[in-house]
């Protein structure tokens, strides 16, 4: 829409003003150094004053190239300024503007690809998979867009970034979970519990947990009424987890922040947060399906 972006008001009043005067200044500028004796001439006979005996204005004038590109440089504005908007809140001879340009080059692209992106959106994820180019479209999507924290091979890295090539989703791993995991992104935070368990509670549930990501025996373990009052809510009374909390398993095997007794005890006693940034500003519906299809694949989980 021609003039939408353009300043209105006080603010094209005062953009005017100060193009003017920049134009008019810089006129007068050039005038002035090339033409002095025009100037003299307006005031009047006055001589000239003369410096050092022999040093008078005009004696060494600046060189005639300088003159000829300030004249150009002034032509070019001006007919920039008839063309394009610039000049307050007119909007140019062409009417152009950003976002118009914008929504001109969002219109070509919607006619040249918006049928294929509406098959991609539609297909089901089998044929998607099936498909060796747009799998290597979706490789560069995550190549692009997740790789700097997952990893060149999708398995994860610095022990804070998720592996995302084993079957298990802190978040679900149905479709449906992972687009909605790329697109508005996920938030996850695991409480500290020292200043509730201290220093020894910590300790035993930091066992109990370890138990129970070892598959080992957990029954009489110190820490398993800790568990059961402070960790089962989210976790799970087996461990299981939850997915529509992003709590993940203990007994999986699987541990991002790693499965040391150090590790495990920081988690427990300092607590974690983790976060996944949201994609559905940069991706569009078949962007995130390829990339659903892809990770899947990778992953060897069943889609559709």
């Amino acid at each position: 829409m021609p003039g939408a972006d353009l300043p209105a008001g006080f603010w094209a009043g005062w953009i005017l003003v100060l193009t003017a005067v920049s134009l008019i200044g810089l006129g007068w500028l050039v005038y002035s150094v090339y033409f002095p004796a025009g100037i003299r001439a307006k005031g009047g006979d006055e001589e000239s004053p003369t410096w050092d005996g022999n040093l008078r204005e005009g004696a060494h004038p600046a060189p005639m190239w300088w003159f000829w590109l300030m004249f150009a440089s002034l032509v070019v504005s001006v007919a920039y300024l008839i063309l394009y908007p610039g000049f307050g809140s007119y909007g140019g001879a062409l009417q152009w503007s950003q976002g118009g340009q914008l929504a001109a080059s969002e219109a070509a692209f919607e006619r040249q690809f918006g049928s294929v992106r509406r098959l991609i959106a539609d297909a089901s994820l089998e044929a998607l998979q099936a498909d060796p180019r747009l799998m290597a479209s979706a490789s560069r999507i995550y190549d692009r867009e997740c790789m700097v924290c997952h990893g060149h091979d999708a398995k994860g890295q610095a022990r804070l970034f998720p592996d995302l090539t084993d079957a298990e989703w802190q978040w679900g791993g149905e479709p449906a979970d992972i687009e909605r995991s790329i697109r508005a992104g996920r938030r996850a935070v695991m409480v500290g519990w020292k200043a509730v368990l201290g220093d020894e509670g910590v300790r035993r549930v930091t066992d109990f947990a370890l138990a129970l990501h070892d598959g080992g025996n957990v029954a009489g373990l110190l820490g398993e009424a800790e568990y059961v009052q402070f960790c089962a809510a989210c976790h799970g009374a087996d461990g299981s987890g939850n997915a529509m909390l992003g709590a993940p398993s203990l007994i999986d095997g699987v541990s991002l922040y790693g499965s040391t007794q150090a590790a495990m005890r920081h988690s427990i006693a300092v607590g974690r947060s983790g976060v996944m940034p949201a994609f559905e500003s940069r991706l569009d519906v078949a962007q995130i399906r390829l990339l659903t299809a892809f990770l899947l694949r990778n992953a060897g989980a069943a889609g559709s």
